[in-house]
């Protein structure tokens, strides 16, 4: 294993004895060594080396047949991204939401990823006075790059989510949770298209702004 994503603070930590532990068992006590090669359960706990995050990832494997192969994120509970603060509220608790809940429920983390998109388009684009968001998304049109917007309307072709998105946006429709991470891939996508990239723009311009103010007083000192 190469590496391993912190997926709380997204640092990518080496994998070794310190910062990682393996545990395996079984319940007929022939099991108790991770290279087993019977049926058992592995739990591996990564600890995150990063001095300001220091969290633990908890992952259980269902080895040679144990619990039919399955892999379980135990903690925690799925994995997301975690925006900046800059990235209204609202929408960020949606986009966790709709992470946490993608396999045990994907249909309801398909109508919290669209509403966190609507929430998206109406806040970044101050668009105002559509009647879905089918609407919504056309109305951005020429406001987004050509490939950016048909990654936007592409949505509405993902199986029975495209078949329902132009009639309301808090319709729950049946969807696969495939089907559900797309929809929440399209939203980190925007994330940093829009927000991410708006905010370190305005970043740049105030340091640059801030540096030639700053020469422009050490030439000039009154």
């Amino acid at each position: 294993m190469a590496g391993f994503k912190c997926p709380f603070c997204g640092e990518i930590m080496s994998v070794d004895y310190g910062t990682k532990r393996d545990l395996s068992f079984n319940f007929d006590g022939t099991n108790n060594s991770v290279t087993s090669t019977s049926p058992h359960l592995h739990i591996r706990i990564f600890k995150c080396p990063n001095d300001l995050c220091q969290k633990e990832t908890i992952i259980a494997n269902g080895r040679f047949g144990y619990i039919d192969g399955k892999t379980v994120l135990i903690h925690p509970q799925a994995r997301y991204q975690h925006f900046p603060d800059y990235v209204p509220v609202g929408i960020r608790e949606d986009y966790e939401e709709a992470c946490l809940i993608q396999d045990r429920s994907p249909k309801a983390s398909a109508t919290l990823a669209r509403r966190c998109l609507q929430g998206m388009i109406r806040d970044f684009w101050e668009i105002k006075g559509e009647r879905t968001l089918y609407h919504e998304i056309d109305a951005i049109k020429d406001k987004v790059p050509a490939a950016q917007w048909r990654a936007i309307d592409a949505v509405r072709q993902i199986g029975n989510i495209g078949a329902h998105m132009e009639r309301d946006v808090n319709l729950i429709v049946d969807v696969e949770p495939e089907e559900a991470g797309e929809l929440l891939q399209l939203i980190e996508l925007l994330i940093e298209k829009w927000y991410i990239s708006r905010h370190d723009e305005e970043e740049l311009y105030k340091r640059v702004t801030e540096l030639a103010l700053a020469k422009k007083e050490a030439k000039n000192p009154e």
